[in-house]
């Protein structure tokens, strides 16, 4: 991944000023060190950096080493055929998902659900790349429509290897989930020519089977339903590993899926519509990458609301069942009084 260079920029470029470098080597030698959203600082200062900042290959450099799993002949054609090529697929990818609480479902007329969708996964350690991996989904059938949205990356006895040492307690478990792991789900219409990155860049939560030592790592973003902003849906994404020979992690599973509120997960068509709107940028609005602890901040107030939906459901349901009992007995009275009186 590109690092950011304010430190590593050479004193005479700083006492001299930027504008008076020849071209190339500010292309050559100072952009191609910037990362992504430093290269957009960049291209906002003056006019002549902004000629430079947006030069295709620049991006695309940078989408490859951001998200290694971009760099395949089908992808890199793709993302050259954005509206603005690479830097707005760079700028459609890198930010982070979160719930609005301004749109509005009638906002724009609906439109077709993409037929086709391609997931591009990265995982990381440390910061490094570890697995990247490419899986293309075909949405138009029936059968994906009336069944549960789920996207599989890896086949069912596919196992990926990883130099990562295995925790030996649940502490360190979530420490090394919440410190040391990452994980990037770009989500990508390639009809309509959008992308949004689906996943909370650091776990949520974590969990470790007690007995086979299974990691199971969640990471999500909170979107709005297909009600509106009032009805929550998350999009999760679950990667378990367990333990080899070696005792090092593998991982046996990457896969995502929608659900509501009660915890159901939604089906193929509605998952459509909520992934069509969070790629047009519908009820939910892309914040930055320093959301580490502000994700799990997301995942815990929607925990809580979840928690409190059932409780109103469980308040409501004991109403009703106590108007029920009283209908009852007061009909089960007016019977009786009703035979009484027919009697005398």
């Amino acid at each position: 991944m590109a690092s950011s260079t304010a430190e590593q920029l050479p004193s005479t470029v700083v006492d001299s000023g930027i504008s008076s470098l020849h071209p190339d080597i500010l292309e050559t030698h100072i952009l191609t060190r910037l990362d992504g959203p430093s290269l957009a600082a960049a291209s906002c200062t003056d006019r002549r950096l902004r000629s430079l900042s947006t030069q295709p290959d620049l991006w695309t450099t940078i989408c490859t080493s951001t998200w290694p799993s971009t760099n395949t002949p089908r992808l890199l054609h793709l993302i050259s055929s954005f509206p603005d090529g690479p830097r707005s697929f760079f700028s459609s990818s890198y930010p982070i998902l979160h719930r609005s609480t301004n749109s509005s479902p009638y906002s724009n007329p609906p439109s077709p659900p993409p037929v086709g969708l391609i997931s591009a996964l990265d995982i990381y350690y440390n910061g490094k790349p570890i697995i990247s991996k490419v899986q293309e989904t075909d949405t138009a059938t029936e059968w994906f429509r009336r069944s549960p949205f789920r996207i599989d990356v890896l086949d069912p006895k596919e196992v990926v290897a990883t130099s990562i040492q295995h925790p030996g307690d649940g502490d360190t478990c979530r420490k090394l989930a919440e410190e040391n792991i990452s994980l990037s789900w770009i989500m990508i219409d390639p009809i309509g020519r959008r992308a949004a990155n689906l996943s909370s860049h650091k776990a949520v939560s974590v969990e470790r089977h007690w007995l086979s030592g299974e990691v199971q790592l969640r990471f999500a973003s909170i979107m709005g339903g297909d009600k509106g902003t009032t009805e929550l849906v998350q999009c999760g994404v679950v990667m378990t590993c367990d333990i080899s020979k070696t005792g090092d992690l593998q991982v046996t599973e990457v896969s995502l899926h929608l659900e509501d509120m009660d915890g159901v997960h939604l089906m193929g068509k509605e998952s459509l519509v909520i992934l069509q709107k969070a790629l047009k940028g519908e009820n939910v609005k892309k914040v930055g990458r320093e959301v580490g602890v502000e994700g799990r901040k997301r995942y815990g107030e929607y925990q809580q609301m979840k928690r409190e939906r059932k409780e109103r459901q469980i308040k409501l349901e004991s109403t009703l069942d106590m108007a029920c009992l009283l209908a009852m007995g007061a009909l089960a009275f007016l019977s009786w009084v009703w035979g009484f009186a027919f009697l005398y």
